[in-house]
């Protein structure tokens, strides 16, 4: 079983009263959202964890090279580990102390917030005016993104630590009950589960019909969403708890051994792996993948550049602290949030620092760009904005 890697409490309260669906809500289907594409919706959107059903990291839209900070929205006492979600002009953000937050873009201010009992590890996913999100009790909900009203709740038996990801009219989420749920967007009713030998603390990445969910049993999964079936699995050297990125026929990840591996799903054997020879501390951040290079943080303080087709070392870059931050690529840039309180920039093609700001908080959940800023939530509960100023 995976070690938790959290150092706050995580002991679950009393399970909260589900809520019911509303009288006389209307339900607009969700539309398809299992297209293989390289880039999210638009350019001012980013509506999941890692941007994109891929879970590429990788922002179609652009960043000053410079960015200044526009608007900090901040929590007393409160404290963040997801990564924000961005769509149509709001950015949607939870936090541990169970409130989920939608904020205006352009200056902070809060439209509304969604108060629950438990609290909020995961990432919110954004849907067809819909925000998608698990609480650490189990609990998934689906709250209407325009007001911040409950639609349906679905109980899982453990804790929800990722964000959802969508497939035609269907929601998947995984939980640590070691299941796999995939349920109807419009009103939450089980179309089918699928069980794991051990937790699941990824969000599962989509390419077609096809999910990939890398498991605390020590092996990625490789499962027929329209049947709620495994195809295949490929053993991994241990645990891990990190969301899969997919370029092409692979996808890419790390382990709590300190193994990163590239797999080539279609025959669902390792293509290749990387270990630091002198560290073997644990991935916790998800890659970035594009063109050419596939990025990730590591518990040994490196940034690092891998060639997605043998996984050469292209370079590596030093921090201050550990990496559980996921790297987000923005055209020949990157931007990655480090425990020791800093955001950095690097040069995508040589991984020389562009750019950093000091904020004296800690970063575990990860950055999102869109509409031409960056937004990242701290552990000490403040959403930082970055952009051009005008």
């Amino acid at each position: 079983m995976l070690t938790d890697p959290r150092t706050s409490f995580r002991i679950p309260i009393a399970a909260v009263l589900l809520l019911a669906i509303a009288a006389g809500v209307s339900i607009v289907p969700a539309g398809e959202r299992n297209r293989p594409e390289t880039k999210q919706e638009s350019d001012s959107n980013w509506p999941l964890f890692r941007g994109n059903s891929l879970s590429q990291g990788v922002a179609s839209g652009s960043l000053v090279e410079k960015p200044k900070l526009l608007w900090k929205f901040q929590v007393k006492d409160g404290a963040f580990e997801g990564t924000p979600a961005v769509v149509d002009g709001v950015v949607y953000i939870a936090d541990l102390d169970g409130t989920l937050f939608a904020l205006r873009l352009d200056n902070g201010k809060k439209a509304w917030e969604y108060k629950i009992e438990g609290g909020f590890i995961a990432s919110p996913a954004v849907h067809q005016k819909r925000v998608y999100i698990g609480d650490y009790d189990g609990n998934f909900y689906c709250v209407d993104a325009t007001n911040g009203k409950a639609l349906w709740a679905f109980k899982t038996q453990a804790e929800i630590d990722a964000s959802a990801n969508f497939y035609k009219d269907k929601v998947l989420i995984g939980s640590q009950d070691a299941a796999l749920y995939c349920l109807d967007a419009a009103d939450g009713t089980l179309a089918w589960k699928h069980e794991i030998a051990d937790q699941i603390r990824c969000s599962p990445t989509i390419v077609g019909n096809r999910c990939f969910l890398a498991g605390c049993d020590g092996r990625l999964h490789i499962i027929d969403i329209d049947e709620g079936k495994a195809v295949s699995d490929v053993e991994l050297d241990g645990p891990t708890g990190v969301t899969p990125a997919v370029l092409g026929d692979r996808v890419f990840f790390g382990t709590e051994g300190g193994v990163f591996f590239a797999i080539d799903w279609r025959k669902a054997e390792i293509a290749w792996k990387y270990a630091d020879a002198e560290t073997a501390l644990p991935f916790r951040s998800s890659a970035a993948v594009t063109k050419g290079i596939v990025l990730v943080g590591g518990r040994n303080k490196q940034i690092l550049a891998l060639d997605p087709d043998n996984g050469k070392q292209l370079w590596q870059f030093t921090t201050r602290g550990r990496v559980d931050s996921s790297p987000v690529i923005v055209g020949r840039r990157i931007y990655v949030g480090g425990t020791d309180g800093r955001i950095y920039g690097l040069n995508l093609d040589t991984g020389k620092p562009t750019w950093e700001y000091e904020t004296g908080d800690g970063f575990v959940g990860s950055a999102a760009i869109a509409g031409g800023r960056l937004l990242i939530a701290s552990d000490e509960g403040t959403v930082y904005c970055f952009g051009e100023k005008k």
